[in-house]
């Protein structure tokens, strides 16, 4: 067989191992979502062992009820933050102002015939008032969980992480206003 036979032959292998055949599948439509949501605390200006953070439960389909931060899709005109902002007081009732960013978390899931690349920024919030409310449609339960509790609690490990995240950044947001405090003249 000649060098050209053997690339004709080649070429011929290579469109029937990329032919769509009627029993297979169209490849799925890729999106990409954008969403925000955030660790709303409370207990910031007392005893580090006060601090709670706002969680939401949903129940999966097996029935089983998973704790994770609130968190919803950012609409036309938001910005992450006052997503992250609306999103908490919706999906908990508890009204809050963001302290600083946790960081963001990207995944990959299919539903409805496609799939979702989805990124969620995650920021840390002072919890201004409100009162816990499981009312959203989308959430199963709500609760205050002590921040030592939230390794054990979050479903998703990477919101374990920005749980710790979190946590060093309160204490280093604490160690400072102390620091400051014992600094100042009319302090103590």
């Amino acid at each position: 067989m000649s060098a050209a036979e053997r690339a004709n032959r080649s070429r011929r292998n290579s469109r029937r191992r990329h032919a769509v055949s009627k029993h297979e599948r169209p490849r799925m439509k890729t999106v990409r979502e954008t969403s925000a949501g955030g660790l709303v605390v409370t207990g910031l200006d007392g005893p580090r062992t006060n601090l709670c953070a706002a969680l939401i439960g949903r129940t999966d389909r097996r029935g089983r009820l998973l704790w994770s931060l609130p968190k919803g899709h950012i609409e036309q005109g938001e910005t992450a933050e006052q997503t992250a902002m609306r999103e908490v007081e919706e999906e908990t009732g508890i009204r809050g102002t963001v302290l600083a960013s946790l960081g963001s978390i990207d995944y990959w899931f299919v539903t409805e015939g496609r799939r979702v690349h989805k990124t969620v920024h995650h920021f840390l919030m002072k919890c201004l008032g409100g009162e816990l409310s499981d009312e959203d449609v989308e959430v199963t339960e709500v609760a205050w969980v002590p921040l030592a509790e939230l390794k054990s609690r979050l479903a998703y490990a990477d919101e374990r992480k920005l749980a710790e995240i979190a946590a060093d950044l309160i204490s280093r947001m604490t160690t400072t206003t102390d620091v400051n405090l014992q600094k100042r003249p009319d302090a103590g």
